[in-house]
């Protein structure tokens, strides 16, 4: 694999080292990707989202779901029913998994819900007020102003 040396992007740039931690730690894992517990994530409108991740056989008290240093931690834990349960065949996986998902900045998380085996995390992107755009008038200069008025009186 190859490697990407980060190290003029930090010294080029203040205030996006969360950007370029990110990048280097994408490119530097060497970990596979974890493939269960599967999910979805889509837009609902402009500025929403909604996580559905696939638990089933998880019980609602099985699940936690966290916001903590900027990142979203969904984790489930099953008590073990191998003692109680004989099973000819297990196809449902009810291992515990823990996923994580970064949040961008200003996402919030709006709320949670378990229904028919899929957990739906619903999130909001919401921009302060100081960080929306907004529209500046143009003013006039003073000198030009005041020329105007005086020409209009020499009309009339």
């Amino acid at each position: 694999m190859r490697q990407y040396d980060f190290a003029p992007l930090y010294r080029a740039t203040v205030g996006f080292d969360q950007l370029a931690e990110m990048m280097d730690r994408v490119l530097t894992s060497d970990a596979p990707q974890q493939g269960y517990p599967p999910y979805n994530i889509e837009k609902t409108a402009d500025d929403a989202y909604r996580i559905s991740i696939a638990v089933a056989g998880f019980a609602d008290q099985d699940l936690s779901v966290e916001v903590k240093e900027g990142a979203l931690v969904v984790s489930a834990r099953k008590a073990d029913d191998t003692e109680t349960r004989a099973y000819l065949h297990r196809g449902i996986a009810t291992r515990a998994f823990e996923r994580r998902f970064h949040l961008a900045d200003h996402v919030r998380v709006i709320g949670a819900s378990h229904e028919n085996g899929m957990l739906h995390i619903d999130l909001a992107r919401e921009i302060p007020e100081a960080l929306k755009p907004r529209r500046i008038e143009i003013a006039k200069p003073q000198a030009a102003i005041a020329k105007d008025v005086v020409e209009s009186d020499k009309v009339n």
